[in-house]
């Protein structure tokens, strides 16, 4: 009962990381892939989910209500898609995708669009760029719709022209964010349109170490781990033979059956168990020259004479 509820636990325990770890963001997306429209043109809007676990729907803020769904009192919605056959310059706001479940709920981050009732448009990302990338900014005109010279503006400053019609950022960074709108000579001026950079996400190499390994002095160089673990297994293999020769001993004597070692454990398990004792006095031995002088004394290490290790085994023996 306690294994199976044991079991459980830890299936729910794995089921809620992977849940946690699988859910991805929402983006709301825009088609045409613009921010600037002009009045009375079709727009449709999108909801991507790659889970596909919620119902998503599409939710504004403009200047005829805040947090309005669509399909009320605008657009028509279609699962997670969004379609406005018409836009109007009321329709101008804020837009986003939210999803409901129970009493909890989240959003994707918001797109700003704008419905000009002029007769020109700058046509620039929804989203935001990533940090190097070129971005193209285009000015259009209603009528006619071939390219005009344009000229472009970053925060209400002139920063150059567009013979036709286009001009391009190159290597973006935090430092092009703003607001963007561009006129054409004889057609008018569009509206202001932000411009986000997202910085890229890069791994960062450690910095090389300051000091080269041959240049650490053989007194403070650290034990060698494969070393200390190659003794330490040669003691636990001592100990555990030791262990089984007085257990064995114990029940034989506990019989009235009085025996030396020698006649309970064959010639050669001694012979194995004596160079086992002997290569760990030599382990011993070689690691305190390991340890630095400093760490030795402090910690009362001291370098064994292999004659000991043979005195102590003479005695049990």
């Amino acid at each position: 009962m306690e294994e199976t509820s044991a079991r459980r636990l830890l299936e729910f325990i794995v089921l809620l990381s992977c849940s946690g770890n699988s859910v991805l963001p929402v983006r709301l997306t825009v088609s045409p892939s613009r921010s600037q429209f002009f009045e009375y043109e079709s727009v449709t809007l999108i909801c991507e989910d790659e889970n596909s676990s919620d119902g998503w729907t599409v939710r504004r803020n403009t200047t005829r209500g805040t947090r309005k769904r669509c399909g009320d009192g605008w657009g028509k919605s279609a699962g997670s898609t969004c379609n406005m056959p018409y836009i109007l310059p009321l329709d101008s706001g804020l837009y986003w995708c939210e999803s409901m479940s129970g009493s909890s709920s989240s959003s994707s981050s918001s797109i700003q669009l704008s419905v000009s009732g002029g007769s020109v448009i700058l046509q620039s990302p929804v989203l935001p760029v990533m940090e190097g990338d070129d971005v193209t900014l285009s000015c259009r005109a209603k009528s006619p719709a071939h390219n005009l010279p344009a000229a472009f503006y970053k925060d209400g400053s002139f920063i150059g022209d567009g013979p036709s019609g286009h001009m391009t950022l190159l290597h973006v960074s935090s430092s092009d964010e703003g607001l963007y709108k561009c006129s054409i000579s004889g057609q008018g001026e569009s509206p202001s349109s932000r411009i986000s950079v997202e910085g890229r996400i890069t791994s960062t190499p450690p910095p090389p170490s300051s000091t080269s390994p041959s240049s650490i002095p053989p007194s403070s160089s650290p034990p060698d781990l494969q070393h200390l673990l190659l003794c330490l297994t040669a003691f636990s293999s001592a100990v555990s033979l030791l262990f089984l020769v007085l257990l064995v001993l114990f029940f034989k004597n506990h019989k009235g059956e009085t025996q030396t070692v020698t006649e309970i454990i064959p010639a050669g398990i001694l012979n194995v168990f004596y160079h086992i004792l002997k290569f760990w006095g030599f382990c011993w031995s070689d690691g305190a020259e390991l340890l630095p002088n400093r760490n030795r004394a402090a910690s009362g290490v001291q370098k064994p004479d292999s004659a000991q290790v043979m005195i102590c085994f003479s005695m049990f023996y």
